[in-house]
């Protein structure tokens, strides 16, 4: 025999109930079957409503059975539109005036009891598994209804009945005995005590009366139909790709439901378990897919982690206090007053110094906890022994589940790793001797992100999801998302990489969306969105919490600069082509880099020396790997250097620069490059990065421009340029005559940092350089003749947009 269970969305309609007698069709073409099933879908809820309002005297207990009425009038006549419903149109007219004098009962005495309310509540399971009963017959499907009630007994605890197993066995047993039929209806939920009277079987109570049946007939398989096809790997309102669980044990099946998991209520599935009779979760409404086996041994694939659940609206309490120490029977007392208020606790955990012990409640029952353990240990709080309880809301707990993990070292290890790195914090932990299940109390607020970072980390297949947000989209930013859109398969196949941009902001309006942004029509998107600063944008950032987060600043803001502390503090990484963190004051510079350390995530600058060429990166490999940096030999300005290679005497000097600013080599304002500023930040930064403490004051900047040009607007600053063409002259002229070119250089040795402009000769290092070209070279212990040398294009949109390219790879991987 097999045993079909189907809850209230498989039945909750007519179009519903005609797939519930589909799968019935099917299952009684094989062999004998029993079915249970549950109240329509909202019903029991409604019936509560209707039995509370009648006990405080409200006759709005009458609208809502009238709600009741309709809706499974509506079913009954799309059920069976030729009209030959009478008999089930009749019992359900008599069923109906019985509630409604029932209530009508609990009006005048204006009391609810739990005997009664059962009374009201049996109404669901009946009427619906009666409709069911008449549809089946009427398909030509022969059955028998049978009251749940003459045949599971409980004791006489209204709300949640005892089962009584010993009797219930024998009373199932003769009534399968004595039938004939292959087809057998049972309302579930309801019971029924020694004196008759109707009880129930509280959360979860069709899938009791369904394990229940199928225990007592040694049934083949209990069969629970819903409207989801199995267990999942999470919740897939959380996981976009989860994976159904195809096999699982009864003991995973219980940890991930008491966790979270809605498809089975655990104390239910007890009397299969005992039996070892397996247990398969079908889709009423997908019926040919798969489904979920339970069973007492299942095959792991390979798979050391089953499932990952969590349990929200949790209180975590403390009892702590130099008091407990050595003292015996403090835990005791707290279980006991706990258990006193009818408070079930979700997890446990203690100190091993025996200071304090942490456990987790309902959030609804925490402040009946705090007055029973208050009362409990009232003497040790006013001698200073121990603290009130202390109590904490708005967390969850997050649990992985896995038989196999015991089989594997290190699952604790990745799971907290990885919630580390994503700046997720864990309040308390706990695991059973068993290795069964790892559990983590953490933030709701944090739940989305730790299940899908989890399962991204133990189910995927190595791909990973990246969440760019991007605040500038000038010339670079545009060039950066434009590659980004480019790669994206590339990154997605070669690198295992999804990486999505999901926000962008330029100084006036943002644009936000958490599924990925359209990279082909973000321009336009972002012209028609609100208006917002940086502030907002970030904080949206941070509110979003979305893992593997990537904040990249391609703009010369300081304001963006500000926003690094708070991202990098929530361990989202941080991006800098934007100068300006890393070469303002020495201990801001530390602070960002002690952030990024103390949260686990990634400060990256690369592209603030020589643009896309991999400068920091290589100095701090060979810092890493042991070797000393002695001195440094840079051509840090790819503008400097285009301009001095193009200025020959031909063309007047401001020719020359104003060229280097259209074709894109320059600053916006281009007297931060021809000023020697940039520079002087660039040699600062490598200054930094090699381990010297040293500020913008203390590096000698021998700048070559006029005081005159160094005033007014961008226009003012070329019409000196012009005026001044006799003093550009001045430097070229000897240089020339030499043989010499003008280069501008930036050294570092012994500490000590300049910049300035060099008349070379040909045999240096930098007299080949041409274009935009930089170069750097490295004197170190390892290369301290023939240095270490690295030399490429060090001005450009689309190689500074690649090197911006190459930190975010870095900092995903």
């Amino acid at each position: 025999m097999k045993v079909l269970k189907f809850g209230g969305s498989s039945v909750g309609n007519a179009e519903n109930i005609e797939k519930v007698v589909s799968v019935v069709r099917q299952r009684a073409a094989e062999g004998e079957i029993a079915v249970v099933l549950s109240a329509m879908q909202g019903t029991t809820d409604a019936l509560i409503e209707a039995g509370q309002a009648a006990a405080i005297g409200d006759d709005g207990y009458l609208e809502t059975i009238s709600d009741i009425e309709r809706s499974h009038l509506d079913a009954i006549d799309e059920l069976f539109p030729d009209g030959h419903h009478h008999a089930i149109a009749e019992f359900f007219e008599n069923t109906v005036k019985e509630l409604e004098n029932i209530c009508e009962g609990v009006r005048l005495v204006r009391e609810l009891s739990p005997r009664t309310l059962d009374r009201i509540l049996s109404f669901g399971e009946i009427v619906s598994s009666r409709i069911v009963s008449e549809k089946l017959a009427a398909a030509g499907i022969e059955n028998v209804w049978k009251d749940s009630r003459e045949v599971i007994r409980t004791d006489a605890n209204h709300g949640f009945g005892a089962v009584d197993p010993a009797a219930t066995t024998k009373l199932i047993t003769d009534y399968f005995n004595q039938s004939k039929a292959k087809v057998h209806i049972f309302p579930g939920f309801i019971a029924a005590d020694a004196t008759g009277s109707t009880t129930t079987l509280g959360r979860g109570g069709s899938d009791y009366t369904a394990a229940l049946l199928a225990a007592a007939v040694d049934a083949e398989v209990l069969e629970i139909w819903t409207d989801v096809s199995g267990m999942m790997s999470a919740d897939p309102r959380f996981v976009r790709n989860v994976r159904q669980i195809p096999r699982i044990t009864y003991r995973e099946a219980m940890e991930l439901s008491h966790f979270g998991a809605k498809v089975i209520y655990p104390p239910t599935i007890q009397p299969v378990m005992a039996k070892s009779i397996p247990v398969l979760i079908k889709n009423t409404f997908a019926p040919d897919e798969p489904g979920t086996l339970i069973q007492t041994v299942a095959d792991t694939d390979g798979q050391m982690i089953r499932g990952i659940t969590s349990i929200d609206k949790i209180a975590i309490l403390s009892l702590e206090g130099s008091g407990m120490v050595g003292i015996p029977g403090f835990s005791k007392r707290l279980f006991d007053a706990l258990s006193r208020a009818q408070i079930n606790v979700i997890l446990i955990t203690q100190s091993s110094s025996e200071h304090s012990i942490c456990v987790a409640v309902e959030e609804k029952r925490a402040a009946d906890a705090k007055l029973a353990v208050d009362l409990e240990f009232e003497y040790e709080i006013s001698v200073g022994k121990i603290e009130p309880l202390g109590v904490e809301t708005g967390f969850s707990i997050l649990a992985l589940v896995g038989d196999n993990m015991k089989q594997h070292t290190g699952v604790s290890g990745k799971m907290f790793m990885t919630l580390g790195q994503n700046g997720i914090n864990i309040h308390a932990i706990a695991q059973g001797s068993s290795e069964r299940n790892i559990s983590a109390v953490i933030s709701t607020k944090d739940v989305r992100k730790a299940v899908n970072t989890l399962h991204e980390e133990f189910f995927s297949d190595g791909k990973r999801q990246i969440n760019v947000f991007i605040a500038g989209v000038g010339t670079v930013g545009t060039r950066l998302i434009e590659q980004l859109r480019a790669q994206h398969e590339h990154l997605s196949d070669e690198m295992l990489l999804n990486v999505r941009v999901v926000g962008v902001a330029n100084s006036r309006r943002a644009l936000l969306d958490s599924e990925g942004l359209d990279l082909t029509t973000y321009k336009d998107d972002l012209k028609s969105a609100g208006e917002t600063d940086i502030e907002q944008f970030t904080d949206a950032i941070i509110d979003e919490n979305l893992r593997n987060s990537i904040f990249v600043d391609v703009t010369a803001s300081p304001a963006v600069v500000a926003t690094y502390p708070k991202l990098l503090s929530r361990s989202i990484s941080v991006i800098a082509c934007n100068k300006i963190a890393a070469s303002s004051e020495y201990d801001k510079y530390v602070r960002l880099k002690d952030l990024a350390r103390e949260f686990g995530t990634n400060f990256f600058f690369e592209t603030n020396v020589g643009a896309g060429l991999p400068v920091i990166n290589t100095l701090n490999d060979l810092l890493r790997s042991g070797d000393r940096v002695n001195r440094i030999e840079a051509v840090l300005s790819g503008t400097l250097n285009f301009v001095f290679n193009n200025y020959d005497g031909t063309r007047k000097f401001a020719g020359v620069v104003r060229q280097a600013q259209d074709e894109g080599y320059t600053e916006p304002d281009p007297r931060l490059d021809l000023s020697g500023t940039d520079v002087a930040r660039k040699i600062l930064i490598l200054a930094r990065e090699v381990g010297h403490r040293i500020e913008m004051a203390d590096i000698e900047n021998a700048g070559f421009l006029p005081e005159s040009c160094l005033k007014g607007s961008v226009e003012d600053f070329y019409v000196e340029l012009e005026r001044n063409e006799p003093h550009f002259r001045g430097l070229l002229d000897p240089a020339v005559n030499q043989g010499l070119k003008l280069k501008y250089i930036a050294s570092l040795e012994g500490g000590n940092a300049k910049v300035g402009l060099q008349s070379i000769g040909p045999d240096h290092n930098f007299a080949n350089l041409s274009g935009k070209d930089n170069a750097v070279l490295f004197y170190t212990d390892r290369y301290p003749e023939q240095p270490l040398v690295i030399k490429g294009a060090g001005a450009g949109a689309d190689v500074t947009a690649a090197g911006v390219f190459a930190d975010i790879i870095r900092a995903a991987r």
